[in-house]
């Protein structure tokens, strides 16, 4: 037991060890090429290493983690995003005016966070794995220290990142109080004998959702969503849209399943009412925006309010359309926000739709990669987010969500409009704009995620067969 444990800790040591090794090489002398090969190595050989967990799950660290098929999905799509996020930053840290090594360090900080996460099966360590990714993302928001809306954007997710986190210890402490356990099985054991009427139960489940949904921007925790993704650097803003928020989606399904929340008729209320909320605030206020980054930001609050939709539905069809969402969205949104990252420059970062105006017409294969993503991020057929939303809306029917999944359709619809405005953008007359060229590496990662796109778009049984085989817990 001994070694499949060992083994199946791989990974998080690996993301662990890699910032010591370049704490070292900093020490003697700051290169950044070097520090920037370790990053790439070392995710390379965490992500390799994720396949050979397989023959060692399920296997349970008690009572801290679980390393199941659902654990090491997640692990993959972590792992694999962190790595297309580390190599986008790239040539946005040659901008940096000051030192640039210590960014990935502090971005394998926030991935190690990420992976305890996925892992969690204990109160213990989901809140220490949202503690060490907030910290971090602390800091990297305010990377750009010289701009002013950086340390602006930085301070405003600071504040309101501790009073979630408060909340959300004080949740976990009120249901300690009532169950005496911290670990998710033994909570839920409890729960089905002495059933969730407990006023300071439902309390302390209600103060856990306020930290959750602060993480996933739900309304209406969704407040500082905007302010953060157009003040922080454009890599760091990829990377709270789809790293952090997968990690946090993987634990809140985890937990909610484990419990099973959607039997409790006040949970079922709550979250009904949530999801609608974000989905239409977050659509209606991305209307008004003529920020991109503003718009991807609530463009991805009404996306989390889309994978609410999967809570709800208590079945193994529901959690497969969580992971297919998941994996769609992080692919999408790399996609759009790399797109951004390779033409922001030293002073301001390309987040103007006049920016992109004409782009087409000098850079058409960037264009028709940034249509296809916003067109997905949309959900319109041959694209993946089409077959996202597809799976979410039939679990939806298929539970008798009729509410949530008519509110997703009119949802759809609205978030096309300002999808649109975007596009004709990108269509419209050249102006005299000058888009710098695109490295290799920047290249062949945009080309992987288009080919994602469209080959989950067009063929995703393979991909929800492999979900199905690897997802359940």
């Amino acid at each position: 037991m001994i070694r499949e444990d060992f083994l199946c800790l791989t990974p998080l040591m690996i993301i662990a060890g890699a910032p010591v090794i370049m704490m070292l090489f900093i020490a003697l002398k700051r290169n950044f090429k070097i520090i920037y090969g370790i990053s790439l190595v070392a995710f390379l050989i965490a992500f390799i290493s994720v396949f050979f967990i397989l023959p060692s799950i399920p296997d349970t660290i008690s009572p801290v983690f679980i390393f199941d098929g659902f654990t090491v999905m997640f692990f993959g799509i972590i792992i694999l995003a962190s790595l297309l996020v580390t190599i986008l930053s790239h040539r946005y840290l040659l901008y940096q005016e000051s030192e640039r090594e210590e960014y990935y360090i502090i971005l394998f900080i926030a991935v190690l966070g990420s992976l305890i996460l996925s892992a969690a099966s204990n109160f213990v360590t989901l809140f220490l794995g949202i503690e060490t990714l907030s910290i971090s993302l602390y800091v990297l928001i305010a990377y750009r220290r010289s701009r002013r809306n950086s340390v602006e954007a930085a301070v405003k997710y600071l504040v309101l990142a501790s009073v979630s986190s408060a909340f959300l210890l004080f949740g976990m402490g009120l249901i300690y109080l009532n169950t005496g356990a911290l670990e998710f099985s033994k909570i839920s054991l409890l729960l089905r004998s002495q059933g969730y009427s407990t006023p300071l139960l439902l309390t302390g489940f209600s103060m856990m959702l306020v930290g959750i949904g602060f993480k996933l921007a739900l309304v209406p925790f969704h407040m500082w969503t905007p302010d953060v993704y157009e003040g922080a650097p454009v890599p760091v803003t990829t990377f709270i849209a789809t790293v952090s928020k997968g990690a946090v989606m993987a634990v809140l399904l985890r937990f909610f399943y484990a419990i099973q929340g959607f039997r409790n008729h006040n949970f079922i209320l709550l979250i009904t009412v949530i999801a609608i909320l974000t989905m239409f605030i977050g659509n209606l206020l991305a209307i008004r925006q003529k920020n991109l980054k503003r718009i991807l930001a609530y463009s991805s609050i009404a996306n989390m309010g889309y994978l609410l939709v999967t809570l709800l539905t208590g079945t193994k069809d529901g959690i497969y359309a969580a992971v297919f969402y998941v994996i769609s969205y992080i692919v999408t949104t790399l996609a759009a926000f790399g797109i951004i990252t390779l033409f922001s420059g030293k002073d301001n970062d390309a987040d103007q739709l006049d920016d992109y105006a004409g782009l087409f017409w000098k850079r058409p294969w960037i264009a028709i990669v940034f249509t296809l993503a916003l067109l997905s991020l949309a959900g319109i057929p041959a694209t993946t987010g089409f077959m996202a939303k597809f799976y979410i809306v039939y679990t939806g029917i298929d539970s008798g969500l009729w509410i949530l999944v008519i509110s997703l359709v009119i949802n759809s619809v609205i978030g096309l409009y300002y999808y649109l405005r975007v596009i004709t953008k990108l269509f419209s007359p050249a102006n005299n704009l000058a888009f710098p060229s695109v490295s290799f590496e920047d290249k062949l990662i945009l080309c992987l995620v288009t080919i994602i796109i469209l080959w989950l778009g067009i063929n995703p049984e393979g991909t929800i067969h492999l979900i199905a085989l690897y997802s359940g817990f």
